[in-house]
């Protein structure tokens, strides 16, 4: 028989001091303990992996240890290691989901009655109590609320918004937090040094990571590692081992953004789909990696960015080359990919479609400087009533002998500027364009049946400020009008301009002609020699459509 035991266990926290990232919790347990103000009922709430077990198990230990330090248990005594060996008659540990039944409880209840065996306290520990049915709970909250001197209940969930009301009141709660990823590798760190294994820093880093905040999870990731590469461990091989997608790999995707290489980007989704990566999980990290970016570039620092001190660096070189709104738009389109993603009977397609468009996405122009550029051509342009000749004569009245006197023409009032001044600024028609795909994956995240519709219309333009969309029928065309207004805030949502959206039909067998057809009105080309629009070629890039 094998004396092997998995890392959580044979590195489980013997002293309160061990317990990893939960020192607001053990630090009030001792201070309980030395100054004799235990309560009757304690109630540990967490995320899984972050050591709730651990802390009643030492809490147990330190109420019935017989030769305490310092509020600790010895860990020596006969009590400590009974309940350490799980052979103690004074602490019992009880699986909430599979005790869930009211006899379970009731048996519990009468065997609160006995004093402990040996020790001072008889502990009941019950783990997942939110799986606890209704007239389970109903029949522990009198035995929890009044419980004789010498019992102490120790709860424990994953899931406290299930646990009725009437026992949270009864009990004293501490929350328990995700642990910390550098906390988690100082961990996995002095246990490599333990068990005399060489992990170089990346692949420590990999694995607290993998582990999102749950100790033991990434401790058994670490067993997995070790079992692998031996008592060698480097990145790659955690790579390989886990199948987890590279930091070299996002940091490729920014090289591809800036050459526009949409070749490249199809062939790196091909290299994730042939290493069989799940999609998902590379749009989080990318997500992620747009983040760090963003982080850099906005605090000029990396100090809350979780990476090694090389990618820090790293990060911090590469956030030159994008600008703010840029970062920001990459992160909007990536989430609305890892959204629509679930959806799609073809995410690879859907991959594909979105990694193109993020590479080839045009620049944007920082707001501040169109608007300033914007500003700069309206005082340039001269104003039309001035330019207008005045009448050669009074306009005759109908009446005959009577002569019409034509009014003055008062300056505008200061709210009347104020209101000019307010106006939103026009939507860039190639921006919509570009990004009208986004704008679809946010109508389906917010409204799905609205999406479907809308994916079946076209983007035709832009005319008087309004979003124009064909629709091949009236249904179409009425369930984007009636949902005027909740389209108006996802097109604010999405490209920070208020507009509206304009349905139009178009009777030709669902065949919608684009903007810039021969049946455009001669209005639009002339409003496109207006010196605004020519900015918006000349500053983002704009061009008609197709």
């Amino acid at each position: 028989m094998s004396d092997y035991l998995v890392t959580a266990r044979k590195w489980r926290p013997m002293k309160f001091e061990d317990v990893v990232g939960q020192g607001h919790v053990t630090t009030t347990l001792r201070n309980a303990i030395t100054s004799h103000r235990l309560a009757h009922a304690y109630l540990f709430s967490g995320p899984r992996g972050v050591g709730k077990t651990t802390t009643a198990r030492l809490l147990a230990k330190a109420v019935n240890c017989l030769h305490p330090v310092d509020a600790n248990p010895d860990n020596e005594c006969n009590n400590c290691r009974e309940i350490t060996e799980g052979r103690s008659f004074d602490v019992l540990e009880i699986d909430g989901a599979s005790n869930r039944g009211v006899e379970e409880i009731r048996n519990l209840r009468e065997s609160v009655r006995y004093a402990p065996a040996k020790g001072t306290y008889k502990v009941y520990i019950i783990d997942e109590v939110h799986m606890l049915t209704k007239e389970a709970f109903n029949a522990l909250l009198k035995t929890l609320e009044e419980p004789p001197p010498h019992i102490l209940f120790i709860f424990a969930t994953t899931e406290i918004h299930k646990l009725p009301a009437t026992i949270l009141s009864r009990c004293q709660r501490f929350d328990f937090r995700r642990i910390a990823t550098d906390e988690i590798i100082a961990n996995l760190r002095a246990i490599a040094a333990q068990e005399v294994l060489k992990i170089d820093d990346e692949a420590l880093r990999l694995v607290a990571r993998k582990g999102d905040g749950s100790l033991r999870d990434a401790q058994s990731i670490f067993d997995q590692a070790v079992s692998l590469c031996g008592r060698d461990i480097t990145n790659d091989q955690i790579l390989q081992a886990l199948n987890i997608v590279g930091q070299e790999v996002y940091f490729r995707v920014t090289d591809l953004i800036k050459a526009n290489n949409a070749h490249g980007g199809l062939s790196l989704v091909d290299e994730i789909m042939a290493s069989g990566h799940d999609i998902k999980e590379f749009l989080t990290g990318l997500l992620e990696h747009f983040r760090n970016l963003m982080v850099a570039k906005t605090t000029g620092a990396t100090a809350l960015i979780e990476a090694s001190d090389v990618y820090r660096n790293r990060y911090a070189a590469e956030a030159e080359a994008f600008t703010l709104v840029d970062l920001l738009r990459f992160q909007r389109l990536i989430g609305g990919t890892e959204s629509a993603i679930r959806w799609s009977s073809q995410p690879r397609f859907k991959l594909e479609a979105d990694i193109v468009q993020l590479i080839t996405m045009p620049r944007a122009t920082e707001v501040g400087e169109l608007l300033a550029h914007i500003e700069e051509l309206k005082k340039k342009e001269p104003d039309e009533k001035q330019r207008a000749p005045p009448p050669s004569s009074p306009r005759a009245s109908s009446t005959p002998g009577v002569r019409s006197i034509p009014r003055a023409v008062s300056p505008p009032s200061d709210e009347q500027s104020a209101s000019v001044r307010s106006q939103p600024a026009p939507i860039a028609e190639a921006e919509v364009a570009s990004r009208w795909a986004e704008f679809l994956a946010e109508v389906r995240r917010q409204r799905i049946s609205l999406g479907s519709v809308l994916e079946s219309t076209r983007f035709l333009g832009i005319k008087g400020g309004a979003i124009r969309v064909g629709c091949a029928n009236d249904f179409q065309a009425s369930s984007v009008m009636r949902n005027k207004e909740a389209l108006a805030e996802m097109v604010f949502k999405v490209f920070h301009v208020r507009a509206r959206i304009e349905a139009e039909l178009s009777h030709d067998a669902g065949r919608i002609e684009p903007a810039g057809s021969g049946n455009a009105p001669a209005a639009d080309t002339a409003s496109e020699e207006h010196p605004v629009i020519a900015a918006m070629k000349r500053e983002l890039g704009a061009e008609p459509m197709e």
